[in-house]
Formats: structure tokens, sequence, C-alpha cells
């Protein structure tokens, strides 16, 4: 791989946000009206509960981490979007980038739009409701990077669905995290989960993660093997997705589907 041609792809997407304030306040925007929303919830939880039981920290941190992952899986998406969208994805390939190369380049991409949505999540938790991430100092990172890890796989899992389907079939790719959220446990412990449900949730990496913050947040150690599960888990994930990726790109080469790419959905 060449860092140039990566770069390539990081700043056609940095030079699409600059010039468009309709990419630059959704990354903002809609973070922050989810950490408002929940963080009056939880507040009015915790005065009507009664029972001493501190919801910010167990309600709020959860939408903080759920949003996290879902930004980090929208970056990529959106980045790869953008190119069909404005039907340039057969000029990328017909360039010398080759799949690797592309696909890093999102991954990048989403680095940068991530952290700039975490920042934002964080900075409004903080100020407006006192959820401090930084009590918890380094141990909030390997939590992170276990999310940041399963973003990136449902992210390039995304990009393959629609290159496989065509761009109508986007709406096949917006639900992933709501659909997956009931199985990792974001707002609840698993235990509460019927087994059929636990059974889907042990081969999620996100269910480690907030298992073990919750954890934390409760006072107990950091669950070392909960977060080597989950890592472990979130490193397959990701391989699997880049292999699923290239067998779709191979198959559209190979039947003359990337030529035909349009906006219509493709068969």
């Amino acid at each position: 791989m060449r860092f140039s041609r990566i770069a390539a792809i990081v700043l056609r997407q940095y030079y699409l946000v600059r010039g468009s304030p309709s990419r630059i306040l959704p990354m903002f925007v809609w973070v922050a009206i989810d950490i408002v929303l929940w963080g009056f919830i939880t507040k009015y939880l915790t005065v009507i509960s009664g029972t001493g039981f501190h919801f910010v920290p167990a309600l709020l941190g959860a939408v903080l981490l759920w949003d996290f992952l879902t930004r980090v899986m929208q970056g990529i998406t959106m980045a790869f979007f953008e190119d069909v969208w404005s039907r340039n994805f057969l000029n990328v390939f017909a360039s010398p980038i080759s799949v690797p190369e592309y696909l890093t380049g999102l991954v990048v991409t989403s680095i940068c739009t991530s952290s700039l949505g975490l920042v934002m999540m964080v900075t409004v938790a903080t100020l407006a409701f006192g959820l401090s991430f930084f009590a918890y100092g380094a141990m909030l990172a390997p939590f992170l990077f276990v999310l940041f890890l399963s973003g990136i796989a449902l992210g390039i899992l995304g990009t393959a669905i629609v290159l496989r389907l065509g761009p109508a079939a986007e709406w096949f790719v917006w639900p992933i995290p709501a659909v997956l959220s009931p199985f990792a446990g974001v707002f609840y412990p698993l235990s509460t989960l019927p087994k059929w449900m636990r059974m889907i949730s042990r081969v999620l990496p996100p269910s480690y993660v907030f298992e073990g913050m919750r954890s934390v947040v409760a006072g107990h150690a950091v669950p070392a093997y909960a977060l080597a599960t989950g890592f472990g888990l979130a490193v397959l994930a990701i391989l699997l997705a880049c292999w699923f990726f290239v067998r779709v790109y191979r198959y559209a080469v190979e039947t003359g589907l990337i030529a035909r790419y349009s906006a219509e959905s493709v068969s």
C-alpha cells in the first residue's frame, strides 16, 4: 500500500466536508441532541426512582459509547456513499488505488470524523450533566478501542452490502446499529436477555464492552478477560468484513457489475 494513495482518499473527503455545512453539522448536531435528550431522561429517572441508583453514568454513558460506535461505522459508510452518490465509485477503482488502500482511506476518514463526534459528546455530557469520563482515566481507552474496531467492521460490512446490491441497499445499512443494540446489552445486563439472545450476544464484541463498563461503574476492577475476548472478536470481525468486501468487489469486477453501477439497485 502507498501512503500517498490513502491520503488522496482522505483528502477528497476533507474537501467535501470543508465546503459543505450540510456535511459538517451532522457530525455535531445529532450527537449533541442524543446526549441532551438522554441526559435529561436519566436525570428524571434518578429523581423519581428514589432508590439511590445514579442513572446518569449508567445510561448516559452507554448512549455515549454506543453513539461512538455508530459514528465510527457511519464515518466509513458515509465516505463510501459520497463516491456512490457522485457516481465517482467507478473512477476510483479505474485509478491505481487498490482495495486495501481504499478501505484504509475510509478507515482514516472515519477516525477523524468519529473523533470530532466523541469530543462533542464528552463535552456536552460533562458540561450539561457532570458526566466525566476522565474520572476513569486510562481504563476507558481499551473499551473505546474495542468499540472503534467493532465500528470499523460494521462500516466495511455495510459498504460491501451496498457494493453488491446497489445504492438503494443503503437502507439495509442504516438500521444495523439499532438491530444490534438489543443483543449488545447497551442499556441492561445480558443476564436480562433470554437464552437465545445471549447466545448471539456472545459473538458481538460490544456486548463485552458494556458488561465491562457496568462492572467498572459499579466499582469493580476492569474485567481483563472480557476485554480480551471483545478485542479478539472485533479483530476477527474486521478480517471477515474485509474478506467479504474483497469477495464482493471481485464478483463485481468479474461480472461487469461495477461498470453498471448506478443509482438503481443491481441484481
